[in-house]
């Protein structure tokens, strides 16, 4: 998979420039920012919904992704409630390899990655799946978790959200990959 190399601007969602905004904030001086629990970061929270964090387990080489937080839009357009379960388990075939290169992507060069996915939901609509991967790391260096932004939009107007990434007839097409520096 190529991953383009991007400014911030290039991530279409204002919540997501706006958590990109917030994670190098975070970041100070640091390769990377401290994660803190939701309920104590205000400006995270109005943001709740549309978020997931997946903390790493084991090590920056040899390690799987543990859901331990899930939006409730999420947990629509993804057919159920992932929370304690690993990442590769629950990622339906048609886009599990994608989407665990991009979260490789963010953990190996310590950067946001931001992603756009083109499908289709239930009705035929076209539907754009905007994903935006923060790393984060308690020490500063080793990465110990994503926060994963997930925004969803159609230039059809109304779609259907729900199940959206349950069962997709064709794999999503990924329109843009990059890895964002500052």
């Amino acid at each position: 998979m190529e991953f383009l190399t991007a400014r911030p601007d290039i991530v279409g969602s204002n919540t997501q420039r706006s958590l990109l905004s917030y994670w190098h904030r975070k970041r100070r001086n640091a390769l990377l920012p401290e994660w803190e629990r939701l309920e104590e970061t205000p400006e995270l929270l109005r943001f709740a919904d549309n978020l997931a964090y997946a903390e790493l387990v084991g090590s920056e080489d040899s390690y799987r992704l543990l859901v331990n937080m899930q939006g409730a839009r999420l947990i629509e357009s993804h057919g159920g409630y992932m929370v304690g379960r690993f990442l590769d388990e629950i990622l339906r075939p048609s886009y599990k390899d994608q989407s665990l290169a991009m979260c490789h992507q963010s953990i190996t060069t310590r950067l946001p990655v931001y992603t756009l996915l083109d499908m289709r939901d239930c009705n035929e609509r076209i539907v754009h799946y905007e994903r935006l991967l923060l790393p984060f790391g308690e020490d500063g260096v080793t990465v110990d978790g994503l926060l994963v932004s997930i925004e969803i939009s159609s230039p059809e107007g109304p779609f259907e959200s729900r199940d959206l990434m349950t069962a997709p007839a064709k794999p999503p097409a990924l329109a843009l990959c990059a890895t964002i520096h500052h």
